[in-house]
């Protein structure tokens, strides 16, 4: 940066000197982008690809009534991360998607969550894994109380995975639900 606002601006010393300042109080500021302040995670939550999985699941599970911890939820995010959604738009028959941060879902779906009971079960993976990024196609199926027999919806979360080699983020969550048009492929469902 300093190089090419030394360029830019020339050979005055006075100017230059003020541009290395600026330049280097700018670099002195800037944090990681997961460093920001948020709830603390359990470290149990985020030890492992494993952990934070189950997490997830576990933070947005519970019986009716029952309000979610949405502090945990929040930990286990990476600031920048993302929920989308994906469906069928029924204004042109076309795919769609919605893209949320963890604060806008938590206050659109966390009230339906609570007031009509929600379980989402983990009922296979398939992990793939370059150094530290982690993209896990997670199946899931979901019922309204842990008790039922049969899952009201099934689909597939696309899960992004940091290790930032203290702790493992949540950055994205990107998701399709089943429909008759669109069943899950047998490699996702598992044994």
């Amino acid at each position: 940066v300093v190089f090419f606002v030394s360029v830019l601006i020339g050979e005055n010393r006075m100017i230059k000197r003020l541009a290395i300042v600026v330049s280097l109080a700018i670099a002195g500021t800037s944090a990681p982008v997961y460093a920001q302040e948020r709830p603390a995670a359990d470290p149990a939550d985020v030890e492992s690809v494993d952990a934070i999985v189950t997490a997830l699941y576990d933070v947005i599970s519970g019986a009716a009534g029952v309000e979610r911890n949405w502090d945990r939820m929040r930990s286990l995010f990476i600031d920048g991360a993302r929920l989308i959604p994906t469906g069928t738009r029924p204004d042109n028959d076309g795919n769609g998607l919605r893209v949320v941060t963890v604060e806008d879902w938590i206050e659109q779906v966390g009230p339906m969550l609570v007031r009509d009971g929600f379980f989402e079960i983990e009922t296979n993976r398939v992990t793939q894994q370059f150094g530290h990024v982690v993209h896990a196609f997670s199946t899931y199926d979901s019922k309204r109380t842990a008790d039922d027999p049969e899952p009201f919806m099934r689909g597939i979360n696309s899960i992004q995975l940091f290790d930032d080699g203290t702790r493992w983020w949540l950055v994205t969550v990107f998701w399709k639900q089943e429909t008759p048009d669109s069943p899950i492929p047998r490699e996702y469902l598992g044994s």
